[in-house]
C-alpha cells in the first residue's frame, strides 16, 4: 500500500463513529468530507508516530502539537545507541528527531489554511512537503534514559517554514539544538 493510501485509511479511522454505520461505497466518499482543523491536527501527530515506521523504531510519541510550538518524546534504548560503551545517542537519531519535530512544527504552522480540506486535498498538500535544509549544532553526548525535541516556528511563509528545534535528556540537558527550513506550500 502507498503511503498516501496509508495516510487516507488513516483519515478516514478518524471518523469511526461515521464508519461504523456505513458500506465501503460510501466510506470511500470520505475522501470528499472536509476535516476540521482539530481532526488534521490530531491526524498529523498520529500519522508521525504511528503511520511513519522509522518514527516507530525510533520510538517517537507527539507529546504536544500545536500551531506554535511542538513536543516530541523518546526513550533511550540499545537500537539508538551511537557508542554502546558510554551509552550515548548517535548522532544521526540526534539529527532525524529534531528534522521530525522540525517537520510537524512546520505542518502545524500552516494547518490553518488547510482548515476544511478534504482527505485528497492533504495528501495533495502533505506530498509537496519536505525539508529543504537543517543545520545541527550537538552541545554534548546523548546521555540519559529519555529525551524531548521541541520545534518553534521562526517563520512561516506561504512556501517555506522556518523551525528552530532542541533535543535535551530527561535532566533537562541541552543535548543539541538545530534549524531547519521546510517547503510547506
Amino acid at each position: 500500500m502507498s503511503f498516501w493510501w496509508a495516510v487516507i485509511l488513516r483519515l478516514i479511522k478518524i471518523k469511526v463513529s461515521r464508519i461504523k454505520r456505513m458500506g465501503w461505497k460510501e466510506m470511500t466518499s470520505l475522501t470528499d468530507t472536509p476535516l476540521s482543523r482539530e481532526e488534521i491536527l490530531a491526524f498529523v501527530g498520529d500519522l508521525f508516530t504511528a503511520q511513519m515506521p522509522f518514527n516507530k523504531v525510533l520510538g517517537l510519541k507527539v507529546t504536544r502539537y500545536e500551531a506554535d510550538a511542538v513536543e516530541v518524546r523518546f526513550a533511550m534504548k540499545n537500537d539508538l545507541l551511537g557508542n554502546p560503551v558510554q551509552k550515548i545517542l548517535h548522532g544521526g537519531v540526534t539529527a532525524s528527531v529534531l528534522d521530525v519535530v522540525g517537520g510537524l512544527a512546520a505542518i502545524a504552522s500552516v494547518t490553518d489554511k488547510f482548515d476544511g480540506a478534504t482527505v485528497k486535498t492533504l495528501a495533495e498538500k502533505f506530498g509537496k512537503m519536505g525539508t529543504i535544509d537543517m543545520r545541527v549544532d550537538y552541545l554534548r553526548p546523548g546521555r540519559g534514559e529519555a529525551f524531548v525535541a521541541t520545534a518553534t516556528i521562526i517563520r512561516a511563509g506561504n512556501k517555506v517554514a522556518v523551525t528552530r528545534m532542541e533535543l535535551h535528556n530527561e535532566a533537562g540537558d541541552h543535548i543539541a539544538f538545530g534549524t531547519g527550513t521546510y517547503m510547506v506550500g
